[in-house]
């Protein structure tokens, strides 16, 4: 069995046991839900600028519920497993592919209550669902690869924040940027070059978690 063969038979394997389970999705669907149901309660009229920092708060704090799990759920004696039945970039590119998504349909969810809720201020919605897909890409990377190397290093929270912070807080400041012009809150003609800068950040992250996964893998 080739690696395309190994990566889509895991990543069938990881959808049928989450639809099997659903408790971890069910879980993650009522914080999203619950987290935007409390700011409309507490903001009845929420602004666009601040309509557009709150979504991607929303999806960061979806992420980290939805992807950190990843490896940390595995147990020893499955990676073992793993380790002795396929190649470590199959189960690596498999979990980014099933992360990213799972993240970018939650963000369309949480884009359509947001909008029922409190309206939909998106102007652009070609530019803004680019930018969920984008930014739905670039953290399931990052958080994918940071969950692996926890649960090497026995789920050590603190290791993921402080690896997590300056990955994540570039693609946010970003994704803030291109939703902002989504919405027209500013017409910014750089717009393409910022596209190309979290196109390369995440081709970036997927070339070091590819370079470096192999050696975490046989520790």
């Amino acid at each position: 069995m080739n690696m395309l063969q190994q990566t889509l038979r895991l990543l069938w394997r990881d959808w049928v046991l989450e639809w099997r389970t659903r408790y971890a999705l069910s879980g993650i669907l009522l914080y999203v839900f619950a987290t935007i149901v409390l700011v409309y309660s507490a903001l009845l009229d929420i602004q666009p600028q601040v309509w557009n920092a709150l979504f991607w708060v929303i999806i960061l704090f979806a992420a980290v519920s939805a992807i950190v799990k990843s490896f940390v759920q595995e147990s020893q004696q499955r990676q073992l497993y793993y380790y002795s039945l396929v190649h470590p970039l199959a189960l690596l590119v498999a979990k980014m592919i099933y992360n990213t998504s799972l993240l970018f349909l939650l963000s369309l969810l949480s884009w359509l209550v947001l909008a029922f809720l409190t309206g939909n201020p998106v102007k652009d919605t070609g530019l803004f669902v680019l930018a969920i897909f984008l930014g739905s890409m670039g953290l399931a990377i990052a958080f994918t690869f940071i969950s692996a190397i926890s649960a090497k290093a026995q789920n050590s929270a603190t290791l993921m924040a402080v690896l997590g912070f300056p990955v994540i807080i570039p693609i946010l400041l970003i994704l803030v940027k291109i939703g902002a012009n989504a919405l027209r809150l500013m017409q910014d003609t750089a717009i393409g070059g910022d596209i190309i800068i979290l196109v390369a950040i995440n081709l970036i992250l997927l070339s070091v978690s590819i370079l470096l996964y192999p050696f975490l893998w046989r520790d």
